[in-house]
């Protein structure tokens, strides 16, 4: 099966594309067909929160494969007969919460059985009991009631802890790792233990972490001592998340081909989301953080400030700017006729591609406008009048810019020694206070600045640091908070690299633009039945579901990999540094440049859904008979909200490492990554324009000036969007950063910063011998007991004759 068509992208057949969204703040527009190298202005806006995760039921329908749905009956007849056995007349949910608890606990026990066969079955029908015993409900809410009540006894039990221990064994059974390698196609059946605890262990982490004011106290309490236990190294010496971790390089190493990686992948995102926290705790933590450190608060709240923003329209395409000058150029022959024509012709600015409404375009009062682009010499005037808009389209904006701009120390300490060697002909080093010789209006200008200079808490962390590394004595030891992400950073340390790079091969083997290689890993391992389909009908739906099965693997990735960036940037900015620049010896910024070169649109509006097999629905529901048409049409949702989470993620993340990094901006131009963005803006939806808009910005001096003149639109969304840094000459590049760039030099004095915090930190053995403390009484070193080994014992007169007795001791030089 291919995935990824015209370009790479995934395929959208007529079908399909007749589904896409028709309809936005005006009503209906007629649609004409239109190349997918066309713009794509007519969309409307995306009306996506950006979240830490999705709807509740929809992150568990996602846990499952469709194939893996008859699963669902066999769960239930397993928990039917362990109940039936001690409960003949009653339902489950007609029970009190004794009862629940003493089946609870003798399932519980039933887990701890020496047989393999038996010990599934007990965890099939502990896994119906996390399902929410379905068969007893009649609508999907009540499922997931019975969901939240049947997890929290589970838990209060001590289900957890046992499932854990299974789980380990499963990792360390090398009969069926063996079995797997040898196996030519491996399917659902060679991974059937391992889903069954995963399922368990992630349906309980996603619902435990779920707030409910409905909650009891108790809950409340075991919510929280969950969360501490799940990111301390309770289990086998090291946090779950470390575990899970090493799932996946054993899966990327070839010697455990049959783990289900989705469903590994998926519970280490939502473990590290439940013990670290999501991003509106980050927002709290840097707060605090800041406080502590005496910093002045943040100049805005940033998440809020995102969510206010309105999408812009996006720039015109290649084909509509040729078609746009030739028309330009029959228009210009026309007019020679009439000279008033052309002098008004010759008033206008060549290079604007807009009509009349760029202003009010450009200013964010028309996002909503839903026609296609048109420009001013495609009708029959040259100068067109204003169009007239109705009152009521109109949206009041607060006036200004989003953003409070914002200077860092270096950039005042650069701007005054520009200005001393400029007026008085000499400098004076990092010295910002001394304005002596300098002309008033540099004086104000170093008041503007000062104003708005930002102290970020990793240049704090990074002059601490510089402390520790010259006065390791007068600083003292350092206080390390042992908290969630601390002690993540400390279990993943020792193998970060190749949890990088294997989390990396994943997403390659996942992205819709990678084609099938016969070294690539195999990930369709828990989505492939034992059976391949027969009929068409069949291959449609198993396609349908390897589609989804991917996607929502890049959605696990690309959620791990920024959460673990954002939370260890405020825990430590060695600790991020450490990660980015293992993902960027990883190949991290071709890797995502290569999965946004495809139809950006298209991979966002899939419809790689069946609603009616989505747990909870498919077991409350009768299915009704699956036709090609009702696979085709898929949900009418307006986009796919993981796939569109996915690629803000990946942009998020992109920025992240290239950030203040001229090396690694330099990368983004060598890979050639402003047309590949540039066509990203083509999504109108604002958090990721934002995301799009910043990596273009960083590159935008290196780009030419003639690139600047044709996308001038591009670069006043740009102004309008992104935050400014007073006196950062991004538009123009005749500043030092746009010079050559020792690149290889930049990254090493990194690296070497990186590897003397972790030394100093966390590598105690090989601490320096000049600063251990050094024990000078002759008792008490002499006193001292030393185990020697037992041949030496026993050899002992031998060593003596050997090294004492029959080598001569010149007492005179011994004693000077």
């Amino acid at each position: 099966m291919e995935v990824g068509g015209n370009g790479g992208g995934l395929p959208v057949n007529n079908k399909q594309r007749a589904m896409l969204p028709n309809k936005g703040g005006r009503g209906e527009f007629p649609r004409t067909p239109r190349k997918d190298s066309e713009g794509l202005s007519e969309f409307p806006d995306f009306e996506f929160e950006y979240s830490d995760t999705d709807k509740w039921a929809a992150e568990l329908s996602e846990l499952y494969s469709y194939t893996e749905g008859p699963e669902f009956a066999l769960n239930r007849k397993c928990f039917e007969e362990e109940f039936r056995a001690h409960v003949s007349d009653k339902k489950w949910t007609d029970l009190d919460a004794a009862q629940h608890r003493a089946h609870a606990m003798r399932l519980l026990d039933g887990l701890e059985v020496i047989g393999r066969e038996k010990r599934l079955k007990v965890a099939r029908a502990i896994l119906y009991m996390a399902q929410g015993a379905f068969a007893d409900c009649s609508c999907e809410a009540e499922v997931q009631y019975w969901m939240r009540y049947n997890i929290f006894l589970l838990l209060d039990v001590g289900t957890f802890s046992a499932l854990v221990e299974l789980l380990n064994m499963e990792i360390d059974n090398s009969a069926a790792c063996s079995s797997a390698v040898r196996k030519p196609a491996i399917s659902l059946a060679d991974s059937t233990d391992l889903r069954v605890l995963l399922n368990i262990m992630y349906l309980m982490v996603e619902t435990i972490q779920q707030d409910d004011p409905a909650d009891k106290p108790e809950w409340k309490i075991l919510k929280e001592t969950f969360r501490t236990e799940l990111g301390s190294p309770l289990f086998n010496n090291e946090p779950i998340s470390v575990m899970l971790f090493g799932m996946v390089t054993k899966f990327c190493s070839g010697h455990a081909p049959h783990f289900p990686m989705k469903k590994v992948l998926l519970l280490l995102w939502k473990s590290i989301l439940f013990t670290l926290g999501g991003f509106e705790q980050l927002q709290s933590i840097k707060v605090c953080k800041r406080e502590e450190l005496g910093l002045p608060p943040l100049p805005e709240d940033s998440i809020r400030v995102i969510r206010s923003m309105r999408a812009a329209s996006p720039p015109a395409s290649a084909s509509d700017l040729i078609e746009q000058q030739q028309k330009r150029a029959r228009r210009e022959h026309k007019a020679l006729i009439k000279q008033d024509n052309l002098d008004a012709f010759n008033e206008k600015d060549p290079y604007k591609a807009d009509d009349s409404r760029e202003d009010e375009d450009d200013n964010d009062d028309n996002d909503n406008s839903l026609e296609p682009e048109t420009f001013p010499l495609e009708r029959d005037e040259v100068m067109p009048p204003p169009i007239p808009h109705p009152p009521s389209e109109r949206v009041s904006f607060p006036k200004g810019l989003p953003w409070a701009p914002k200077v860092r120390e270096k950039d005042i300490e650069n701007f005054l020694e520009s200005s001393r060697s400029k007026f008085i002909g000499y400098t004076l080093g990092s010295d910002t206070d001394t304005v002596v010789g300098l002309p008033r209006p540099i004086h104000e200008s170093i008041k503007t600045l000062k104003q708005h200079k930002y102290i970020s808490v990793a240049e704090v962390q990074m002059s601490k640091e510089e402390e520790y590394q010259k006065t390791p004595l007068s600083v003292g030891e350092e206080e390390v908070e042992m908290c969630a992400t601390e002690l993540l950073y400390q279990g993943i340390l020792p193998s970060l690299p190749q949890y990088m790079i294997a989390l990396l091969k994943i997403l390659l083997a996942a992205a819709p633009t990678s084609k099938a290689k016969t070294d690539s890993i195999n990930i369709l391992a828990d989505v492939l039945p034992e059976e391949m389909p027969t009929t068409v009908l069949q291959s449609m739906k198993l396609g349908v579901d390897v589609n989804r099965h991917k996607e929502i693997i890049v959605k696990a990735i690309s959620a791990i990999l920024l959460l673990l960036l954002k939370h260890f940037k405020l825990n430590h900015i060695y600790q991020f540094e450490y990660m980015a620049q293992h993902l960027v010896f990883a190949n991290c910024i071709p890797l995502i440049l290569k999965f946004f070169n495809q139809n950006i649109m298209s991979y966002i509006t899939a419809k790689n859904s069946i609603s009616v097999l989505d747990f909870p629905y498919c077991v409350v529901h009768e299915l009704p008979e699956l036709t090609a048409e009702s696979l085709e049409a898929g949900d009418n949702t307006q986009f796919c909200w993981r796939n569109l989470f996915s690629c803000i993620n990946l942009l998020r993340i992109l920025n992240k490492l290239t950030k203040w990094k001229h090396s690694r901006t330099m990368m983004l131009v060598v890979f050639k990554s402003a047309p590949i963005l540039k066509r990203a803006l083509k999504v109108k939806q604002a958090m990721m324009q934002l995301y799009v808009l910043k990596l273009l910005k960083v590159q935008t001096k290196y780009l030419g000036r003639q690139w600047r003149k044709s996308n001038m639109k591009t670069m006043s969304a740009i102004y309008q969007k992104v935050r400014h840094r007073l006196n950062d000459d991004w538009a123009y590049g005749n500043d030092l950063d746009a010079r050559p760039w020792d690149f290889q030099a930049e990254e090493c004095a990194l690296r070497a910063s990186i590897e003397r915090f972790n030394s100093r930190r966390y590598d105690k053995s090989h601490s320096n011998p000049d600063f251990l403390p050094v024990d000078n009484c002759l008792q008490s070193v002499l006193g001292q007991r030393v185990d020697l080994p037992e041949d030496f014992q026993m050899n002992y007169d031998l060593w003596l004759e050997r090294e004492v007795f029959s080598k001569p001791i010149s007492w005179e030089e011994l004693l000077q």
